[in-house]
Order: structure tokens, then sequence, then C-alpha cells
């Protein structure tokens, strides 16, 4: 067996102030969503994705792929959103087994009053964080690792 390649000094100390980091934002995004909007981060997610979709509309199967959390946790999700009124779920018109996901209009009102308050919040606590030069380079190597990790986890799925 090949001896493990440990974490030199500043590549932990990076390690640990992305955790550190990631946990203080995940929760303080989670607290105001629940707070202003009665919604979950997953939530939230969703129906932002929806909105980038034509028509507000996106096949369950597409919107797992970019949604922010597994499938079984996605199907929750859309069916709370839906309970809420928030979405609605219909069959695919070009295949049988395809279930496509929508925003309601009380889903879009929804996302409308709540953006404000995430993205003054997103930039409250991420980006203004830093600055500009060093956000650029954090941007910068955010979309490499995201990058990196979406092949990654294609190789291993």
């Amino acid at each position: 067996m090949n001896d493990p390649r440990w974490l030199d000094q500043r590549e932990l100390t990076a390690w640990r102030a992305f955790l550190e980091s990631s946990a203080i934002l995940n929760r303080q995004v989670e607290q105001q969503l629940k707070d202003e909007a009665g919604l979950s981060h997953p939530q939230y997610e969703v129906l932002a994705r929806l909105s980038g979709a034509p028509g507000g509309e996106l096949r369950m199967t597409e919107l797992a792929g970019a949604a922010l959390t597994s499938k079984s946790g996605l199907t929750y999700q859309v069916g709370q959103l839906e309970k809420a009124g928030l979405v609605r779920r219909r069959s695919c018109d070009t295949d049988v087994r395809g279930v496509i996901a929508g925003l309601t209009e009380a889903g879009w009102a929804k996302l409308r009053a709540t953006s404000p308050g995430h993205a003054a919040l997103v930039r409250e606590l991420f980006v203004d964080g830093l600055d500009r030069a060093r956000f650029g380079t954090l941007a910068d190597g955010l979309e490499a690792l995201a990058a990196h990790l979406r092949e990654t986890a294609g190789r291993r799925d």
C-alpha cells in the first residue's frame, strides 16, 4: 500500500479555513432563508434553478443534475415545495417516464420576494469579505475546483 500523501501546513490551514468558512456561510444562509421566507437552502436553490430554465420548468433528472442535493433529497424538497404551492409536477409530453417540475405563480412570487435579501446576505458574507483582487482569485480558483470535482464525480458515478 502506498504511503498517504499528507497535507502540508499550508494545505491543512487552507482546508480548515474552507471547512469553517463554508459551515458559517451555510448556517447563516440557511437561517436567513428560514427566517425571511420559510424555505430551506435546498428549496431556495430548486426555485432559483427553475427560474433560470425556459418557462420556469425542468425535467426532474436535469434539476437533480443541477441541484445541490441528492436525487432522493431533491424529490423530497420538490414534494415540500409542491405542498406549499410553489412548484407543480407534471408528466413529460415526450417521455412517459419523465417528470417535469415547474414554478407556479406563487413560486415566482416567493422567489421575487426572497431573492433581494438572499443576494444581499451573499454579498455581505461572501463577496464583500475580500477585496476585488482576492475575490477574483478566489472566484477563479472555485470555478476550477468545481470543474475538477464535476469531472471526478462523473468518473466515480
